[in-house]
């Protein structure tokens, strides 16, 4: 029996997406790309010093915007990331559960996470974003479609604040591959710099990743520092 071309056309886009890096997981997130795919993406990226903090203010990122069904782009972000979410009417968590990927714990409060920006801020204002119109800087700040916005533990959050990987990483190692991953992709597709310190930080951090046969990343804990 023949394959219906309409069939057979769908099914090789699908195949095609899906070398490509591009298909959603269940948290609603595209994934970064593979580490190799990675690697070669952070070679293409503008290498130069921090621009100046000049000018900067959190209020030139307007955020959070409008996401759909009275949810604002916090509110969009524990939705997609925890699992059996309950929300009130206005949109707020009530109850459910998120895995902070940075430190690898379970938390069940809603009101103790915070939405990281996988490139935060200041750091984007520093490596390019402060040429961009507040326009331009709020579509970077609420980024729903990259690996830009993730629910994590407000500690760990505020320990990173505005820093690159070459000046702090997630204390969970495991995490280190599928974060590096996720900081080139969202700098490739923004067009920001980054420093030479910070690309040798990601290149060590791609370097933790390997492979499974399924094609698939996965990523194994980095040396312990001697």
């Amino acid at each position: 029996m023949r394959t219906p071309r309409l069939l057979v056309t769908v099914l090789t886009l699908a195949a095609v997406l899906a070398t490509a890096g591009c298909v959603q997981d269940n948290s609603g997130r595209t994934p970064g790309t593979d580490p190799s795919r990675a690697q070669q993406e952070l070679a293409g990226l503008t290498i130069a010093a921090p621009q100046s903090m000049a000018g900067y203010s959190r209020d030139r990122f307007p955020h959070w915007s409008q996401q759909g069904n009275g949810c604002d782009t916090r509110e969009f972000v524990l939705k997609r990331d925890g699992t059996s979410v309950q929300t009130s009417q206005n949109c707020k968590a009530t109850s459910g559960q998120w895995l902070s990927r940075y430190d690898n714990k379970t938390v069940n409060d809603a009101t103790t996470l915070d939405i990281d920006h996988m490139v935060p801020l200041a750091n984007a204002w520093r490596s390019g974003a402060n040429s961009w119109t507040d326009d331009k800087r709020s579509q970077f700040a609420n980024d729903i479609t990259r690996p830009q916005l993730f629910a994590v533990s407000a500690g760990v959050n505020r320990a990173k604040g505005d820093q690159d990987p070459s000046q702090w990483k997630p204390p969970y190692r495991g995490y280190w591959c599928v974060y590096a991953q996720n900081w080139v992709a969202v700098k490739r597709y923004w067009q920001l710099t980054v420093t030479e310190a910070e690309k040798t930080a990601l290149v060590d951090m791609l370097g933790t990743c390997q492979w499974q046969n399924s094609g698939q990343p996965t990523s194994k804990p980095a040396p312990a520092a001697s």
